[in-house]
């Protein structure tokens, strides 16, 4: 079957499985999306399908006779044409080491079968969004480059408008106010000044840094304009899939800005910014997340960035004193946060905003 460029503004999404059942699931599942479903039942098929009309999505099966998933994966991401499509593995297995092998070849997310039409939904919907802020981040950065060099500091900085832009959208489907993003970054300025005076930290932390983690704190939660609003505003308690989801916020957002990493001296701003957006959710007993990164394995800016965003939110959001939400922070010294980190927030405490 040929699948031309029609029905405009509906994105293309290719389902590869080699059970009819699946396919004919997923087809309806996409079509009440309001999208485009393209349907193959085999790898080959699949290939041939993308020769013809590129989509924006593929959903594919792992397990299928002839070409599997992890090989359709494989020659989709090897081709300049089709690498950036994102790919989404569907099994009935969930094996971490299964999982693992999809992401090394490229792969962008695992869904499980027997199918929950809105677990579905909400991934397709956020790699829908993923991929379209990419392209135009991509083209954005392909205009940068081929500009003159007189203009390229003006451009740089139009590029960082975006991705406040961009960030100022995702706090906003956090619920939170510009305030608490503008308070953060001052106080994360605050703080790794103080850090700066310690002989711990002073050979770490120099006046660009604390010029560039003011820059970058604001952007940590960026990856949340690919998670849905439905579900970050949801008061009752999230589902097991509904806060994996929202856990994704952290990849999402470190992909988004590696894609925009580029050779320049605007690369101090880009570097920090993805170990805050990847890393600001990690603890430093181990419990948290994406990594399970411990101690000093977790890049410092991302620690000052994850302290420094409690203290925002208890005193902000949670309308709690300055000295309930320290007494708070030092309750979790050793679990969540660096201890040495506290103790000279405590000491400069004063001067946060």
């Amino acid at each position: 079957m040929t699948y031309e460029d029609r029905d405009t503004g509906k994105a293309k999404i290719l389902v590869v499985d080699d059970v009819e059942t699946n396919r004919v699931i997923l087809e309806e599942i996409i079509k009440n999306m309001g999208e485009q479903p393209i349907l193959a039942e085999s790898g080959e098929e699949a290939l041939e399908l993308v020769k013809q009309c590129l989509p924006q999505l593929v959903l594919t099966d792992i397990s299928m006779p002839g070409m599997d998933g992890y090989e359709l994966c494989r020659i989709l991401k090897g081709n300049e044409e089709t690498k950036n499509i994102p790919i989404v593995f569907i099994s009935a297995f969930d094996d971490p080491k299964d999982i693992m092998e999809g992401f090394s070849l490229g792969g962008e997310d695992y869904i499980t079968k027997p199918f929950i039409p809105k677990v579905v939904q909400a991934r397709v919907g956020v790699h829908l969004r993923l991929h379209e802020a990419k392209r135009e981040l991509m083209e954005m950065n392909r205009r940068l480059q081929v500009s003159v060099s007189e203009q390229l500091k003006q451009m740089e900085l139009e590029k960082k408008n975006i991705l406040y832009a961009m960030a100022d959208i995702a706090s906003q489907n956090l619920d939170y106010e510009k305030e608490h993003m503008d308070r953060l970054g001052q106080n994360c300025r605050i703080l790794a000044q103080g850090m700066q005076l310690s002989p711990m930290f002073e050979e770490r932390i120099s006046d660009t840094y604390v010029d560039t983690i003011e820059l970058a704190a604001p952007l940590c939660d960026i990856g949340n304009i690919g998670i849905s609003k439905e579900i970050l505003q949801k008061g009752a308690e999230l589902t097991q899939e509904e806060a994996s989801i929202v856990q994704n916020h952290t990849n999402i957002g470190a992909k988004l800005l590696k894609d925009i990493h580029v050779n320049s001296d605007y690369n101090d701003f880009i570097s920090m910014s993805i170990d805050i957006a990847q890393c600001h959710h990690e603890k430093w007993d181990g419990s948290g997340y994406p990594g399970g990164m411990a101690k000093e394995e977790i890049p410092l800016a991302a620690q000052i960035v994850a302290l420094m965003e409690r203290y925002c939110t208890l005193t902000g959001k949670e309308a709690r004193s300055r000295e309930e939400a320290l007494d708070i922070i030092k309750g979790e010294s050793g679990i969540k946060y660096n201890p040495d980190i506290i103790n000279i927030c405590c000491k400069i405490s004063r001067q946060l905003c």
